[in-house]
């Protein structure tokens, strides 16, 4: 874990308590975790908003470009494929950690009081997202930053349900707390999500009990590791496949 909270907090109240006191919650153009992320990593507004080739990068530095994504890495697939020829790309992907939600009443604007919500977020839940761009894992250029941060979630009553919760749609995310960074900058980081606990061979539902995700999330994870040869599939054990981790590389 790596993180500035000194930065980080400069960066809450530039975006936060300047604009958003302001003008109020979700009236900017830029979603507020989105807005925090970037001034966390690039301070220097100068690098921020950067035109490259046909598209404009959230940041970018001698170092690389940055991506600040919040919502489907579907619609990344454009850039990464224009960006990842040129520079090391890093995606940035905040997860909340532990969240409260707050509903927004659309005629009157008022929020409701905070809920803590019982799900609590892991860096597992990028990999349903890291899916979505699997032809570009193995690139050497791509690095990730899954950053795990308390927040309040606004959401609007909108959906299909009778009490309008169900199918809502999100409004606004307050980060709070920054709670912890995992880093991918090689393909052997991607180790550091497997739990220390797995025995040597293990299925989908070891992994599920040992990370505390579900069967569907424990499918991808494995999927993806397969593809980045960080397991590897033994055999079976009844209808199960049997994985087991490959060695490091020499590199990592």
């Amino acid at each position: 874990m790596c993180i500035d909270n000194e930065r980080f907090e400069q960066a809450r109240r530039k975006v936060i308590g300047e604009e958003r006191k302001r003008e109020g919650i979700g009236t900017l153009s830029e979603k507020t975790v989105h807005a925090v992320l970037k001034h966390y990593y690039a301070p220097d507004t100068a690098a921020q908003e950067i035109p490259v080739g046909d598209f404009v990068a959230d940041i970018r530095t001698e170092e690389g470009i940055i991506e600040i994504q919040t919502r489907s890495f579907d619609s990344m697939r454009k850039k990464l494929a224009a960006f990842l020829p040129l520079y090391p790309v890093t995606v940035v992907y905040p997860i909340p950690h532990i969240k409260w939600l707050r509903w927004i009443d659309e005629e009157t604007g008022e929020a409701s009081p905070k809920r803590k919500s019982p799900k609590k977020g892991s860096p597992y839940l990028a990999f349903s997202e890291l899916y979505k761009i699997r032809p570009f894992l193995t690139n050497e250029n791509l690095r990730f930053r899954f950053d795990l941060i308390d927040m309040e979630e606004y959401r609007l009553l909108n959906g299909w349900s009778r009490d309008k919760k169900k199918g809502s749609e999100r409004f606004d995310r307050i980060p709070l707390t920054f709670v912890d960074e995992v880093r991918i900058d090689s393909r052997d980081d991607y180790r550091k999500l497997l739990p220390e606990e797995l025995p040597e061979s293990f299925t989908t539902k070891d992994l599920a009990k040992c990370a505390h995700i579900t069967m569907r999330l424990s499918q991808i994870t494995l999927l993806i590791l397969s593809d980045l040869q960080i397991v590897e599939r033994i055999g079976k054990q009844g209808r199960s496949y049997l994985y087991r981790r490959t060695k490091a590389s020499s590199a990592g």
